[in-house]
């Protein structure tokens, strides 16, 4: 199913790609855009994920930079069934995550500054546990091509604002090229939609199940949700492709790129996850707090028992150790 699903993503942006190449040279336009649509294709297969992490200035750690992140991850990677991958940290004060990476043999997790410092224990696992539940579904190469096929989609119809499209195939004229400037974003946003909605509602799924804590996932997805608006991402506004890899939406909704949303509402997402916590018999515990749930305990409790709260690296003065050193200064 998900080899299918990438297939037909990767054939509609193609299309698109091809169209968009016809328009503005013709039919040697759209053979020119194939080939580099397949040139893309390929190198963003094996690629992509460090352009995206690099993009977004992510520092990979290790258990000596993070040891309290970093046996999180390993922790739940672990329980997942999944290989363990690198873990890199943003220097960005909006909390947010993605994942990225061809297969699960080379897969990152990454995570901001700001989810570290403002997100409880439980919380932090339970939107780490979300990002291996991609990573387990395969939905990072889907993220990491669609991203890179959307961003040169943008750019091409940028291109042909400027060369006024093929002059020499039926006159298309300005109406015409203002049109498909306009209209090859929202399509290939159109594909990203279609794909990120459903994605995201089995990562939520498969993730509450990993972390073992549907209700800490929730009270992330709030948190973060509510924070996201408040806290602009400038990182993301300049590379408004990657916005659909993020757990939640980190564009600020000022820009035309986040006129149709790439995630679902987190409301929803936040109700099925309730749910889930119901079908299972555990009662629904309010935002604030760490949220852990009796005799739930996730994979990161010591052996004396769960963590008292928020420790590492990432700490800020209210988190008591106050260390924050490399790799975020």
């Amino acid at each position: 199913m998900n080899f299918f699903r990438t297939a037909m993503l990767l054939a509609a942006l193609t299309a698109l790609f091809m169209g968009i190449g016809f328009m503005i040279g013709g039919a040697s336009g759209a053979l020119i855009a194939l080939v580099v649509a397949g040139g893309m294709n390929l190198f963003a297969y094996w690629n992509s994920d460090r352009m995206v992490l690099s993009m977004h200035g992510a520092q990979e750690i290790d258990a000596r930079s993070a040891p309290d992140l970093y046996a999180m991850v390993a922790q739940l990677a672990q329980r997942a069934g999944l290989p363990m991958p690198k873990v890199y940290i943003m220097d960005n004060p909006q909390p947010n995550a993605f994942a990225t990476g061809r297969n699960p043999e080379n897969s990152a997790v990454a995570v901001t500054t700001g989810l570290l410092q403002r997100l409880d224990h439980d919380e932090v696992a339970g939107v780490v546990a979300h990002e291996l539940a991609h990573i387990a579904n395969r939905d990072t190469l889907i993220m990491t091509i669609t991203a890179t096929i959307a961003g040169a989609i943008s750019m091409l119809g940028n291109f042909a604002l400027f060369t006024g499209g093929n002059r020499n195939n039926g006159g298309m004229g300005l109406i015409g090229t203002l049109a498909m400037v306009i209209l090859a974003p929202l399509a290939a946003m159109l594909v990203q939609m279609a794909i990120s909605r459903t994605r995201e509602y089995a990562a939520d799924n498969l993730g509450a199940q990993i972390s073992g804590q549907p209700l800490a996932l929730a009270s992330a997805l709030a948190k973060i949700s509510s924070l996201a608006h408040a806290i602009p991402n400038d990182t993301a506004e300049q590379s408004p492709a990657t916005a659909h890899m993020f757990i939640i939406n980190p564009l600020s909704g000022e820009r035309m790129d986040n006129l149709f949303s790439t995630h679902p509402a987190a409301e929803n997402r936040i109700a099925a996850l309730q749910q889930m916590a119901g079908a299972s018999g555990r009662p629904f515990l309010p935002q604030g707090g760490r949220g852990s749930m009796p005799g739930a305990g996730g994979p990161w409790d010591a052996a004396g028992g769960p963590s008292s709260g928020p420790s590492g690296p990432w700490d800020g003065p209210a988190g008591g150790a106050g260390r924050r050193g490399k790799p975020w200064g």
